[in-house]
């Protein structure tokens, strides 16, 4: 029997194993397995916690259709969040190796549970080689074509390549058909996570999101700080002030800098299970 417990943060759950006590041999196997909805567990994916050697833990995120991811904001404040209330980093500062490096967690605790988190999500980088996009320049606004459609889009990379769009309606859309283009498109050679982004208000944004290998997603954590970035450089939101990102499962708080991206948002257990 494999223990596993269930977590999200604003509505992007996974299924978290405690891979300090238990080995898993095919994550990207079960995690095929145990993400569909209705017939199984079902989740977003499943995120693995496993010792490090240069941090408190190491985290390694799958997707539901078992592609390894290298980052997930959301995913890493759970991470977090199972470290301190298990007690194996019972302190307000936790680091957590990713695939995009170390990052550093700050833990808000009530009544000796962590409540919310706050996670330094590193420098945004727009350099076409970083991202990836097939582009000679960043594409900051610029136009590019998917799909035999024209768009203008912002591309980001937060340790994973974000395409972020803005529109004056993300509701109504067919984010599947869109978000599909988008991910299958030869402009992006490690595919992409498109955000679909509309401006609210001076800080306040509204949006939604179709990740690569799990399509949409209530929120998604890197993807928040993506279209907070994208905001700012296209000058809708400002630099080094608090940006609301309004996602379907809840709100993340973005602030962007120059040097680093901080998002700051909830994690909530939702149960504790085994599955043989």
């Amino acid at each position: 029997m494999l223990k596993f417990t269930k977590m999200q943060g604003c509505g992007n759950d996974y299924i978290y194993i405690n891979c300090f006590e238990q080995t898993v041999e095919d994550p990207a196997a079960l995690s095929v397995r145990l993400s569909p909805r209705h017939f199984s567990v079902g989740a977003d994916g499943v995120i693995l916690i496993c010792p490090s050697d240069r941090a408190d833990a190491k985290m390694r995120m799958f997707n539901a259709d078992g592609s390894e991811g290298k980052m997930c904001g959301n995913g890493i404040r759970c991470v977090g969040k199972y470290l301190y209330d298990n007690g194996i980093a019972r302190r307000d500062v936790i680091t957590v190796e990713t695939l995009s490096g170390i990052k550093t967690l700050t833990v808000h605790a009530e009544d000796g549970e962590a409540k919310t988190l706050s996670v330094d999500m590193g420098r945004a980088e727009t350099a076409p080689e970083a991202v990836p996009v097939r582009a000679d320049a960043p594409v900051i606004n610029g136009v590019i074509e998917v799909g035999g459609r024209k768009y203008n889009a912002t591309c980001v990379s937060m340790g994973n390549p974000h395409c972020v769009v803005f529109r004056d309606n993300v509701e109504d859309m067919d984010i599947r058909a869109e978000g599909e283009l988008f991910e299958k498109s030869p402009l992006f050679p490690e595919s992409v996570n498109t955000e679909f982004v509309r401006v609210l208000g001076r800080n306040l944004i509204q949006m939604r999101v179709w990740e690569r290998g799990s399509g949409e997603t209530f929120a998604c954590g890197t993807g928040a700080c993506a279209a907070a970035v994208a905001s700012v450089l296209c000058g809708f939101c400002g630099k080094g002030e608090d940006i609301t990102v309004r996602l379907l499962g809840g709100e993340l708080t973005i602030n962007y800098t120059d040097e680093r991206v901080i998002m700051t948002g909830p994690a909530v257990k939702v149960c504790d299970g085994c599955v043989d």
